[in-house]
């Protein structure tokens, strides 16, 4: 598939017609402005308390380990039940958790290991949260509609992106850091509700005879390494999630260490790679056809890595925003792309353990890669915490490059010969 022309652009908005997905899409709108408020609070309540990098980073990786963890087991838990039953229990848990969370702050109880706590425990409800509700938009709208709802889902979660951290800057400023986890805890009742008035499609389930737990997620695994398209796609998933968008530990440290910047300043450097992340999933939402752009899939690896190195090489303000705007802008085109090819290219049947395995890579190597932005951050700085990501995904991307091309070459080679 060639770029984008003028003839490929289509309304940003069709999966909205669908009265199902209309319902749910906008329980999600006001979910992600509360979780994006707690996203800003969260690290920046946790620097406060420690001044550590390092131990910042240790927050984010126990959020996203048991996605790492555990993600393959909720994938089989997915393709067993209803979906729609899952997110009520995901969601009702997150709600209790971030309650709790909420009223430790607003106490002034609150220590680092509650953080820690609260994070893992929220972390092992995404394990099964996040798949569950990319798993269940094909349920929402029709398959040629779906690209177009995985990127208007992505929208919301970004249009949250550009508003709720200059909010929650202003609310921890002005009002108390408390707040912004009280609102998220309610934001989670938006999608409840939704839910009771959503009747997803009836998908025919696949009634053979089931194997254990751990034979499900070797016959799932197998089914994606067979399958190029979805090894590939996988594979550059997890190159972008451990080493593109390690915000959450860098960010808190470069606003006050480079730039001199308190929590509403924070909150707004957020907010522009929020802008960027809208245009973003918007600019795919516009693209969206009945199958994805694979250029834009390639190409767009090698934009990050270049920007985050950029970051380091220069001490322009102003250029280091457009740099983090332009970021959100290909992370998130990349994950509705990536996104889309999975589900596209997923047979029914093996559609919850294939997304369980993206959010692993996706969300859970974030574990690994806040780690690294932390070492790297805690003994060099910032700046070049940044730059050291964008050199990862520079080095291994170009390797995996090289190889899939090698494998090509051989493989082309072999049916030469054969026909010889």
């Amino acid at each position: 598939m060639i770029l984008p022309t003028r003839e490929n652009f289509n309304n940003p908005f069709t999966a909205l017609k669908n009265r199902q997905f209309r319902i749910y899409w906008t329980g999600l709108c006001i979910s992600q402005m509360g979780t994006w408020m707690q996203n800003i609070a969260q690290p920046w309540l946790a620097y406060m308390l420690t001044k550590s990098p390092l131990l910042l980073s240790l927050v984010g990786t126990l959020q996203f380990a048991p996605v790492l963890l555990f993600s393959l087991f909720a994938g089989t838990l997915i393709d067993r039940f209803s979906r729609k039953k899952m997110i009520i229990m995901t969601q009702t848990a997150a709600l209790l958790i971030t309650s709790i969370l909420a009223v430790l702050v607003w106490t002034d109880l609150v220590q680092y290991w509650h953080i820690l706590v609260m994070a893992a425990a929220l972390g092992l409800v995404n394990t099964l949260d996040i798949p569950a509700r990319q798993a269940f938009l094909i349920e929402l709208v029709e398959k040629k509609d779906l690209i177009n709802a995985i990127a208007l889902n992505s929208s919301i979660f970004n249009l949250a992106r550009i508003i709720a951290p200059a909010l929650a800057g202003i609310v921890m400023g002005y009002a108390g850091i408390a707040f912004c986890f009280f609102a998220n805890s309610l934001s989670f009742a938006a999608v409840l509700v939704s839910l009771f008035f959503i009747e997803p499609k009836v998908i025919q389930i696949d009634t053979e005879i089931r194997g254990t737990v751990f034979s499900e997620i070797k016959e799932g695994l197998q089914y994606i390494f067979k399958q190029k398209i979805l090894s590939d796609t996988l594979l550059a998933a997890a190159i972008i999630g451990t080493f593109a968008f390690n915000f959450n530990v860098l960010l808190p440290v470069y606003a006050q260490q480079v730039l001199h910047q308190q929590e509403t300043g924070f909150g707004i450097l957020m907010s522009f790679i929020g802008v960027g992340s809208f245009i973003g999933a918007i600019f795919v939402a516009t693209i969206s056809g009945s199958e994805p752009n694979k250029v834009l899939l390639r190409a767009v690896p090698l934009m990050i890595s270049l920007l985050l190195i950029m970051i380091d090489l220069q001490n322009s303000k102003i250029f280091t925003i457009l740099c983090f705007g332009a970021i959100g802008f290909f992370f998130v085109t990349f994950t509705s792309l990536a996104n889309s090819v999975i589900q596209i290219n997923t047979a029914h049947k093996y559609r919850g353990r294939a997304m369980s395995v993206y959010s692993l890579v996706n969300g859970g190597s974030l574990a690994i890669g806040n780690i690294f932005a932390g070492i790297v951050t805690q003994y060099y700085g910032p700046k070049n915490g940044f730059a050291a990501c964008g050199v990862m995904i520079l080095i291994l991307y170009s390797v995996r490059v090289f190889t899939s091309k090698r494998k090509m070459i051989k493989s082309k080679l072999t049916e030469t010969k054969n026909k010889e």
